[in-house]
């Protein structure tokens, strides 16, 4: 039984086997063919590729989170950077770039320069610099770097460093126009105006610019070349012909020169592209002053009050205004308020001195016109309006002291300083002293008429000259022109000569006046022996400008202005007085 169990079980073992071998025959069967895969074979050979694909990325990333981390974290914020600071939204620039540097511990190039820019914005050129010297030490091979410390040096004032950077930048960086402009500014700035011109001028043929231009005529006239200035103006203009700096500077140039047409006429270009360009209006009004058209001038000063209301050239031009119309009240508080406001500019003292003189106001007239020398100590007038307002106050020894000092300062050939010095000298009985200074005079008179044929003598001046030579006994030798119809003063003769076209002035107003302050008597005899007045100086500083020029000149070109007014009322005030 057993065996034939066993058997049996055998056999059912096999039978089983037997049963099962088909099975896996038919599993065999069943299979795909070649090249095809089972939904789970794909399903375990996707998860396996995902998971080495994202093993084989986690160790990319490693990789290279490991290798330079630095050069994405320094640039990545200098893009937002950029947009706040041309938006001018320095506070929160300041924070992104504080940020930045945190991160990249202080090694964004890019960062410390925006800084640095902004700090120079705010006023802080020291510590600009700094930045802009870690900059350079950054990336010393940066031009930009370079030019931004010689920049900031400039700015400090120290124009030979500046200097020796620029031209390190200029090896890394040829043909650079602000380079270039930049060293010609810097040797300006030193005077040295010959290296000046020099790179001005190739700034120019790299770029041609209106500031290029402006500086190079700057240069030219300071070194005394001012048909070079004009030139140089005259290429600014044919290049920008609507830059009204340019216009109103060359008219003043021609205005200086006596060339009245020319500076009208572009005085009057760079009024049609700017009506209220209060330079251009200035010096068109004070041509129209000096031709005694008050009324349009004071309406020229008008528009330049709405733009200039505390220019001190504008109040003293009024000022003179109403002095030609014989508004004394007028002139003097317009005077005032241009000596408020620029109380160390001589010219507006020398107009008052000449008000006061001209309403007998002779202790005011000498308070003014001492103020005036103190200024401006070198010029002879000057002495000389002082001289007769001592005289009215019967001080003859200080007299007689500012009248030798006014001869011996004058150096631009006035025959009126030593006309009223004869006029002086003669009415307190020195007869050979004033012999001596009429000679004098009629050399001046004759060196002036011989240099220029077209030049007019002041009626007043040739009147008194003819009467000083009859009380003298002096044959009439003195070659005088026709008084014209109102003779106007040259601007470089302080006296009473006039050419055919009036520089800058009130020449009419300072004539009236000259006769109202005539009022002293030269036959008087005066006593002597007054005491010194002790605020007269009378030895010459070295370092004051020599040319008396009246305020008609706003600040930069309009210097050019004021060198012409003045003289003309210079001469009308000493001829008034002594006579």
């Amino acid at each position: 039984m057993a065996t034939a169990c066993s058997v049996d079980n055998s056999k059912m073992a096999d039978g089983s086997v037997a049963t099962e071998l088909p099975v896996a025959i038919d599993t065999k069967k069943r299979r795909a063919p070649k090249g095809t895969w089972l939904a789970r074979d794909i399903v375990a050979l996707a998860t396996g590729r995902i998971s080495r694909l994202a093993e084989t990325l986690k160790e990319k990333t490693k990789n290279k989170s490991s290798v330079s981390p630095e050069l994405p974290i320094v640039e990545r914020r200098n893009w937002l950077i950029h947009q706040h600071y041309i938006r001018k939204d320095y506070d929160t620039c300041k924070v992104i770039i504080k940020e930045q540097l945190q991160e990249t511990n202080g090694m964004c190039e890019y960062a410390i320069y925006v800084q640095a820019l902004i700090l120079r914005l705010e006023g802080k050129i020291q510590q600009s610099l700094e930045l802009f010297q870690s900059c350079a030490i950054l990336n010393p091979s940066s031009a930009d770097n370079l030019k931004q410390v010689a920049r900031s040096l400039f700015l400090l004032g120290k124009h030979k460093a500046a200097i020796e950077f620029y031209h390190e930048a200029a090896r890394l960086c040829e043909k650079d126009w602000e380079i270039s402009h930049n060293l010609g500014l810097c040797y300006f700035f030193i005077k040295d105006f010959k290296h000046a011109e020099e790179h001005l001028n190739i700034a120019l043929q790299i770029n041609k610019h209106d500031k290029t231009f402006m500086m190079l005529g700057k240069v030219h006239l300071l070194a005394g070349e001012t048909d070079k200035a004009i030139e140089v103006y005259k290429r600014a203009v044919e290049f920008s012909p609507e830059n009204t700096e340019l216009l109103t500077t060359l008219g003043l140039l021609f205005l200086q020169l006596g060339k009245y047409q020319k500076a009208f006429e572009h005085l009057g270009n760079a009024l049609t592209f700017d009506p209220n360009n209060y330079k251009a209006i200035l010096a068109a009004g004070s041509m129209m002053q000096t031709h005694g058209d008050f009324d349009v001038a004071m309406n020229k000063y008008r528009v330049a009050a709405c733009a200039v209301p505390e220019s001190p050239p504008l109040w003293n031009n009024i000022g003179m205004c109403f002095f030609g119309k014989k508004k004394y009240v007028a002139a003097i508080s317009c005077l005032k308020r241009a000596h408020y406001l620029s109380p160390f500019d001589w010219k507006v003292l020398y107009n008052l001195g000449l008000v006061h003189l001209t309403m007998q106001q002779y202790a005011s007239a000498f308070h003014f016109l001492s103020a005036a020398i103190n200024l401006n100590p070198r010029m002879g007038e000057l002495y000389m309006l002082l001289a007769v307002a001592l005289t009215n106050l019967e001080d003859v020894e200080n007299a007689s002291r500012a009248y030798e000092q006014a001869v011996a300062l004058d150096d631009r050939s006035n025959p009126l300083v030593n006309l009223n010095f004869a006029i002086f000298l003669y009415n307190h009985s020195d007869k050979k002293g004033a012999l001596d200074q009429y000679q004098e005079m009629e050399r001046k008179v004759n060196l002036l008429r011989d240099g220029c044929t077209n030049f007019e003598f002041d009626p007043e001046l040739m009147d008194m000259a003819q009467k000083m030579g009859a009380a003298l006994q002096v044959s009439e030798n003195l070659v005088w022109t026709k008084p014209g119809k109102d003779s106007k003063s040259k601007p470089n003769s302080a006296a009473a000569i006039k050419p055919p076209g009036a520089p800058l002035g009130t020449n009419q107003a300072l004539g009236q006046a000259m006769s109202s302050a005539a009022s002293y008597n030269k036959n008087i005899q005066l006593p002597t022996g007054v005491s010194k007045g002790p605020t007269m100086p009378f030895e010459p500083e070295p370092d004051v400008q020599k040319a008396p020029s009246l305020p008609i000149d706003p600040p930069g070109p309009t210097e050019l202005a004021q060198s012409d007014n003045p003289k003309p009322r210079t001469s009308k005030r000493r001829t008034k007085v002594e006579d």
